[in-house]
C-alpha cells in the first residue's frame, strides 16, 4: 500500500480510529490492531510474501532468547544463526541472480560455458529494512543492551510497524520496543506534528519528486541526445528527485508514527546543508549509516586501530552500503565513490568536524565559505548520484563523458530550467526548518513574519492536495525509490 494513495487515506484514519476510540484501554488490544494492521498493508502489495516476513519475524524472536545464554558459545551460535538467517534470506531473493550471473561471466573468460538457473521471483519489498530489525534486536541482546521480549505480539510490531515497514527508517529495539511495551496516551500536540510532518512529506513526494521524475527520466533515458548543459539539469533534478522522495517518505513514516503515539528514530536532517561528505552521511539516511557504524564499522575496529584499518573499514562500510542498495556494480562504484570523498577528511582528521550544530545556526544566511562548502559537497554527491541512477556502467561513464564533451544545441536546456520551480520552493523551506526537522512550527518572531510563514504552509498544504488528488484521479501514484531496495 502506498502512502500516496487513495487507499491509504482510507486505511489511516480507520486504524486511527479503532486505535484511540476503541482499543485505547488495552495496550494488548492495540498492539495486535498495530500487528493486524501492518500486516494487512504489507499484504496489499503482496500477500505472498506475508510468510516470509513472519518467519523471519519468528526466527529472530527464538534466537534471542538463546543470545541471551550466559554461556557465550551459545550465544554466540545463535547470533551467528541470526545472521546466516537474516542474510540467508536477503542473499536468495536479493542477490542469488546477480553471484550467479557473474559466476556465469567468470567462467565464460574461462572459455566454459555454463548456463545458472535463475530466480524468475519478484524482490520482497522492504526484505532489506525488516531484515535489519531483526539483526539490530539480535545484537543488542548479545550485547547487553537489550533483553530478549517474551511477548511475540511486541515483538512482532516492532518489526512490522507499518509506517516503518517497507522502506525505514531502522529502527533499534531499545528505541522502539519500550515504546511497544508502554502504554500511549493521546498527545494532541504530538498528532499535530504528525499531521504537519504528513503532509510536508507528502508536499515532498507528489509535487517536488514526482514532477522532477517526469524531467530526469526523460534526460536519462535519453541522454546521448542532450547537451552537457542539460545533462547536468537532468542530475540536479535526480538528486533532488531522490531527495524529495526518500525523505517524503521519512516524513510521512515519522508523522504517521506520531498520530500513534510513537517517535521514530530520525532519517533526514537536510543532507544537501552539509558542509563536507562526513556530515552529509550524519544528515541523509541516518538508520542506515548509524546501522553500518554500530554493527559493522566499531566491531571492525573502527578507526582506534591506526589510520590504514580505519581507511579499510570505511571503504568495508560504503562499499556494503552500496551493495544493500541493490545487486549490481552501479551501486557498488557509487559507494566507492562517497568513500573517495571521505577519506581525505579521514587522512586529515577533519571527518567530525561538523558533527553537532546546523549550518548557520544562529544566523539567517550562511557565510561566503559554507555557501562553498555546501556547493561543493551538493557537486560531489550529484555527481555519485549519476552511478546511482544508471545501473549499466558504461552508459554512466558515457553520461559523465557527455557533460564534458558535449556542447551543442545549448538552446534546449532552456526548457529543462523549469526543475528550479520545484526545487527552490523545497530549499528555502527547508533552510527555515533545518533546526528542528520534526515541528516544522510556523515562525513567531513577529506578526508579519508569522502571517507570511502561514500564508506559504497552507499554499503548500492546498497544492500537496491538488497534486495527490491529481495522481489518484490519472491513477499516476508514482512508488517510492527506495520500495527497490
Amino acid at each position: 500500500m502506498l502512502f500516496n494513495s487513495l487507499p491509504f487515506l482510507v486505511f489511516l484514519p480507520i486504524v486511527f480510529g479503532l486505535y484511540w476510540y476503541v482499543f485505547n484501554k488495552q495496550l494488548r488490544w492495540q498492539n495486535c490492531l498495530l500487528l493486524i494492521a501492518s500486516y494487512f498493508f504489507y499484504g496489499w502489495w503482496s500477500w505472498q510474501f506475508m510468510a516470509l516476513l513472519a518467519l523471519s519475524t519468528f526466527l529472530d524472536y527464538v534466537y534471542g532468547f538463546s543470545v541471551a545464554s550466559p554461556n557465550r558459545k551459545k550465544a554466540r551460535l545463535f547470533l551467528w544463526l541470526s545472521v546466516i538467517n537474516n542474510l540467508g534470506i536477503l542473499a536468495v531473493f536479493k542477490y542469488y541472480n546477480f553471484f550467479a550471473q557473474q559466476f556465469q561471466l567468470g567462467f565464460e573468460m574461462l572459455g566454459l560455458h555454463i548456463h545458472p538457473v535463475l530466480l524468475q521471483i519478484g524482490l520482497p519489498i522492504g526484505i532489506s529494512f525488516y531484515t535489519f530489525h531483526g539483526m539490530s534486536y539480535v545484537f543488542d541482546i548479545y550485547r547487553g543492551k537489550q533483553k530478549p521480549i517474551s511477548n511475540f505480539i511486541e515483538y512482532a510490531v516492532f518489526v512490522a510497524f507499518f509506517p516503518l515497514l517497507v522502506a525505514g527508517p531502522i529502527e533499534r529495539a531499545t528505541h522502539l520496543l519500550p515504546q511497544i511495551q508502554n502504554r500511549r496516551i493521546f498527545n494532541y500536540r504530538q498528532a499535530v506534528e504528525g499531521c504537519r510532518l504528513i503532509l510536508w512529506g507528502m508536499f515532498k513526494k507528489v509535487v517536488v519528486a514526482d514532477s522532477l521524475a517526469s524531467i530526469a527520466d526523460n534526460i536519462f533515458n535519453n541522454y546521448p541526445e542532450h547537451n552537457g548543459i542539460t545533462l547536468v539539469l537532468g542530475t540536479i533534478a535526480f538528486s533532488f528527485q531522490i531527495y524529495g522522495d526518500f525523505s517524503g517518505y521519512s516524513d510521512i513514516a515519522l508523522g504517521t508514527a506520531k498520530l500513534f503515539g510513537f517517535e521514530l528514530l530520525s532519517n533526514f536532517r537536510f543532507p544537501y546543508f552539509s558542509r563536507d561528505i562526513a556530515e552529509f552521511w550524519r544528515r541523509w539516511h541516518i538508520s542506515l549509516s548509524s546501522w553500518f557504524r554500530d554493527y559493522l564499522y566499531i566491531p571492525l575496529g573502527g578507526s582506534k586501530d591506526g589510520k590504514g584499518k580505519a581507511v579499510r573499514n570505511t571503504f568495508i562500510i560504503f562499499l556494503v552500503s552500496g551493495f544493500w542498495h541493490g545487486a549490481s556494480w552501479n551501486f557498488i562504484a557509487w559507494g566507492f565513490i562517497h568513500a573517495c570523498g571521505f577519506l581525505p577528511l579521514l587522512l586529515l582528521d577533519r571527518n567530525r568536524t561538523h558533527v553537532k550544530e546546523v549550518v548557520a545556526a544562529d544566523r539567517l544566511w550562511p557565510n561566503g565559505k559554507e555557501l562553498l562548502q555546501m556547493f561543493t559537497t551538493f557537486c560531489f554527491v550529484s555527481f555519485a548520484w549519476i552511478f546511482f541512477r544508471i545501473h549499466n556502467m558504461s552508459n554512466a561513464v558515457d553520461y559523465v563523458k557527455s557533460i564534458f564533451t558535449n556542447y551543442r544545441n545549448p538552446a534546449e536546456s532552456l526548457s529543462y530550467l523549469s526543475i528550479f520551480f520545484y526545487i527552490l520552493p523545497l530549499l528555502i523551506i527547508d533552510w527555515q526548518f533545518r533546526r528542528n526537522e520534526r515541528r516544522l512550527e510556523i515562525s513567531k518572531r513577529n506578526v508579519f513574519a508569522a502571517l507570511s510563514s502561514r500564508v506559504v504552509m497552507y499554499t503548500i498544504y492546498t497544492l500537496t492536495a491538488l497534486f495527490l488528488l491529481n495522481a489518484i484521479i490519472q491513477k499516476e501514484n508514482m512508488s517510492f525509490i527506495y520500495f527497490q531496495f
